[in-house]
């Protein structure tokens, strides 16, 4: 059976996420089972919170060398929100963290980068945004347009990591909206909240891998 591993670490909208990929009719297991996770031919990890008690609550599963193994083998690995910004080597969101390193750059707060621009708009960063699409080439974005809108919930972006940025939103600064590096994937927005477009992209994620 070809299925998706969604991280259980006690932090994400699983509900939701698991949802939008049977809607589609995807397989998707919820789990913190590291079988489970290698049986599957893809995983995603979602995130909400606060990096540094996400990152601690991951790795206090174990959960973290499975996921090494995983993705040094070749599996997809997709991030979504916090799960995305767990993917890069740091996080400075209320202090310095370590990140699972998997995309070389940093986490940074947003609203310090809009000040010194002299720009006040709101943070966090919520609501709908297009997308610039850089790399229509990138396997999850090849059903999304340039353009599309997609659902944003942030406060903190990825910074330093130019060549990982597939497709990009304006909001007074760049933000890093899908980022890949090799077979690894992360979504800054919501695709499960982010209408036929989210579903567009979990679907050309859930064709990678396995026997998909």
């Amino acid at each position: 059976m070809s299925y998706t591993a969604i991280i259980d670490y006690g932090v994400g909208n699983l509900f939701s996420l698991s949802s939008s990929l049977r809607f589609i009719g995807s397989e998707a297991v919820v789990t913190g089972d590291r079988d489970v996770i290698r049986r599957a031919d893809r995983i995603i990890l979602p995130g909400v919170g606060a990096f540094g008690d996400a990152a601690d609550k991951l790795r206090a599963t174990g959960l973290v060398p499975v996921l090494n193994e995983e993705v040094a083998a070749g599996k997809p690995l997709m991030g979504i929100c916090l799960g995305m910004q767990m993917l890069f080597e740091k996080s400075y969101e209320f202090g310095e963290h370590e990140g699972l390193g998997y995309i070389g750059g940093s986490v940074c707060p947003m609203e310090p980068d809009l000040a010194a621009m002299g720009d006040a708009r709101k943070i966090p960063h919520m609501g709908w945004n297009d997308l610039s699409v850089r790399h229509p080439e990138c396997p999850i974005l090849k059903y999304t347009p340039n353009g599309a809108f997609v659902y944003f919930v942030h406060s903190f972006y990825a910074k330093d990591c130019d060549s990982a940025i597939m497709a990009d939103a304006n909001y007074g600064v760049t933000v890093p909206a899908v980022v890949a590096n090799g077979n690894v994937y992360g979504c800054q927005f919501h695709p499960e909240k982010s209408g036929q477009v989210g579903l567009a992209i979990l679907r050309a994620f859930t064709e990678l891998g396995g026997n998909a």
